[in-house]
């Protein structure tokens, strides 16, 4: 009997498994390299959008944004290129590389120069590949309140947001967040605005942010040499604001504020420490595949890192311990940092370090008490082309909380 009842479950699994769709294995998760911060001649930077699109390109990554103020690259936008020689020698070098018929220039009555700018609709097809390289639509609103610039972008647009306004730096931040939350509603296409640079002319204080409901994502590193990344004596670090806002949002049960680096790239043909020049700052998304909604969602999860050179070979939290593996260069030392707030510290308090290890891999298990956790890896080596003379390449985790 008990044979005859094994043999019948047998029959029964058999005929199940050849009845039923086989599930694919999931797959792996990939890491791409994105920037999310970038101008060209359609609005305040100094080169073609293919020009710029070609430097991402053979530079490693994977993704990048043209985040124009207040435009974004449709339409007919003929630009008046400058008499100065590096603009007329940079003309000729996007006409020597895409052609007379690409590119399109006539001269006006006093014999200046405009050259008709591509669409990103019509450079997109240039630069593309599936798996290799995305653009992704982008637009930095920006906006004001009483003289102070309240820049903000916004990660996969599909249509033009106008600045929204307020009557105080943080209406106006909420009003824009909300027009991008309106479209991303009514289109259904994940999209996410991110606060830009705020200590740009020291705009936006710890608590205009605080005050803020939506909002997911700062710039904690901007690669402009005019944004104060490191605060003066009066103001914070955008480390030290993130900290601060990060323990008002979790005490309020607001979700986590993650932090971008970004180039915020406006010059391209002089490369020094006094210009806003690209490869400072960049994101490593760990997404399902390249495509806007794969990286939008990944961001939005948390599955990134930001950095301007170091590496990571490993990153993990299960929800407990946060573990770390640098991918190490010879010859390179690293530090990783483990920051965080307890609760039994003020709120205001600028953060703790919970611990720090000197070497390649580190990790740190959130203790009772602990409100989040996020690492900073920090190199000896010294940044290419930096925002400030003397910094080394560093690395920000996100902050996790314990599970």
């Amino acid at each position: 009997m008990f044979f005859r009842y094994f043999f019948y479950l047998l029959s029964i699994i058999f005929i199940a498994s050849c009845s039923s769709p086989k599930q694919e294995p999931t797959s792996e998760k990939k890491w791409y390299k994105g920037n999310l911060h970038t101008h060209s001649f359609w609005s305040d930077g100094d080169d073609y959008p293919e020009m710029i699109m070609d430097w991402y390109k053979t530079h490693d990554y994977d993704f990048i944004v043209l985040s124009e103020h207040n435009i974004i690259a449709k339409g007919e936008k003929w630009k008046l290129i400058p008499k100065a020689r590096m603009y007329q020698d940079a003309f000729q070098k996007y006409l020597e590389k895409y052609g007379e018929d690409w590119v399109q220039y006539k001269n006006d009555t006093s014999g200046s120069m405009l050259v008709k700018l591509k669409t990103l609709e019509e450079y997109r097809p240039l630069f593309e590949e599936k798996d290799k390289f995305l653009i992704i639509q982008s637009e930095e609103v920006s906006d004001g309140y009483d003289g102070k610039p309240i820049h903000m972008n916004v990660t996969n647009i599909q249509e033009l947001i106008e600045p929204q306004h307020g009557n105080s730096v943080s209406e106006v931040l909420q009003n824009n967040l909300d027009a991008v939350k309106a479209q991303r509603d009514s289109t259904g296409i994940p999209m996410f605005l991110h606060i830009n640079h705020p200590n740009f002319i020291w705009a936006i204080t710890p608590e205009d942010i605080m005050k803020l409901n939506g909002e997911r994502f700062f710039e904690v590193y901007n690669g402009h040499p005019a944004v104060h990344n490191y605060g003066d004596s009066l103001r914070p670090s955008m480390e030290t604001l993130w900290d601060m806002v990060q323990v008002s949002y979790l005490n309020s049960n607001k979700p986590l504020l993650y932090g971008l680096a970004v180039d915020d790239a406006h010059s391209y043909l002089v490369m020094n420490s006094e210009q806003s020049n690209a490869g400072r700052g960049w994101v490593m998304v760990q997404a399902e595949d390249l495509s806007p909604k794969s990286i939008v969602t990944a961001m939005e999860n948390g599955d990134f890192y930001s950095t301007t050179g170091v590496t990571l070979e490993s990153l993990s939290f299960d929800g407990n311990t946060l573990d770390i593996k640098v991918k190490p260069e010879e010859g390179v030392k690293y530090s990783i940092q483990f920051w965080g707030h307890r609760n039994s510290e003020a709120e205001n308090s600028i953060g703790t370090l919970f611990n720090e290890v000197e070497g390649s891999e580190a990790s740190y298990t959130l203790q009772d008490g602990d409100l989040f956790v996020r690492a900073k890896i920090i190199s000896d080596k010294l940044k290419e082309n930096p925002y400030q003379t003397g910094d080394t390449e560093t690395a920000w985790t996100q902050p996790v909380v314990k599970k």
